[in-house]
């Protein structure tokens, strides 16, 4: 009897171990910093633990949504994994370096659309002569006309996403982390979107992202991952993490 070989598992992409992750709260914020720098264990000082006692594994080419109220840690998990935010407890590994991309992605206001572009993709290792030749691509696809030439301190919140889309996926990033940052523009953009979202999942990137809109959810990940006070409460197919969500 010939023996079954079984697929190999893919190699993993992103790997949260035990994480927790506090915040100091001050009750004065005025004394915050005094209270950080002078006593540790300052009067009015809280601690909130936003993330408790995460363990996930992300595989290559998997498309993962995070799901939850309000205050149940997505972002702050995001931004852990992104590097952006320090663990308390734990470690995360990353395969490579991972991309946030979400509505507070730091971007240089008094610059204008097309700099932030041009900066934001050689930061991202894209190669000048390469840029060069792509950069009308790039603007093209964010449908600001002039007003990509402005300073960005000008744009509507709805008008910096689509800088900020358009320079975090002009490389095609091995992980891609999307924090609410997909549902902005006319249909039209959000179609040219979430096309250009399946070209990244189809050419074996990774894809975490947290949204309010489970349908979006539904059409790019097929996993999900319920957070519930900070903990992993559900890890599975996405239809039935959703259910679950809606269930609570």
């Amino acid at each position: 009897m010939e023996d079954l070989k079984l697929p190999l598992p893919t190699k993993l992409a992103v790997s949260v171990r035990d994480v927790d992750i506090d915040f100091e709260v001050f009750a004065d914020r005025r004394a915050g910093l005094k209270a950080r720098l002078v006593d540790r264990n300052a009067a009015g000082k809280s601690v909130v633990r936003a993330i408790r006692g995460v363990s996930i594994d992300v595989h290559e080419g998997e498309s993962v949504g995070v799901i939850g109220l309000n205050g149940s840690g997505k972002s702050t998990l995001l931004s852990a994994i992104a590097g952006v935010l320090p663990t308390t407890k734990g470690e995360i590994l990353v395969s490579d370096e991972p991309r946030l991309m979400s509505v507070g992605s730091i971007l240089i206001g008094e610059a204008s659309g097309i700099r932030n572009i041009r900066l934001g993709c050689l930061a991202l290792g894209m190669p000048k002569a390469e840029l060069e030749e792509r950069l009308d691509e790039l603007v093209d696809f964010t449908e600001l006309g002039d007003a990509i030439h402005r300073p960005l301190n000008t744009y509507s919140s709805g008008m910096r996403a689509r800088v900020q889309f358009v320079t975090a996926t002009a490389v095609t990033p091995r992980i891609l982390l999307i924090d609410e940052a997909l549902g902005v523009g006319d249909r039209n953009f959000r179609a040219k979107s979430r096309a250009r979202i399946e070209e990244i999942i189809d050419e074996a990137g990774t894809l975490i992202m947290v949204n309010h809109s489970l349908d979006e959810l539904s059409s790019f990940c097929s996993r999900g991952i319920l957070l519930d006070g900070g903990r992993v409460a559900m890890d599975g197919p996405i239809s039935d993490v959703i259910k679950a969500y809606k269930g609570k």
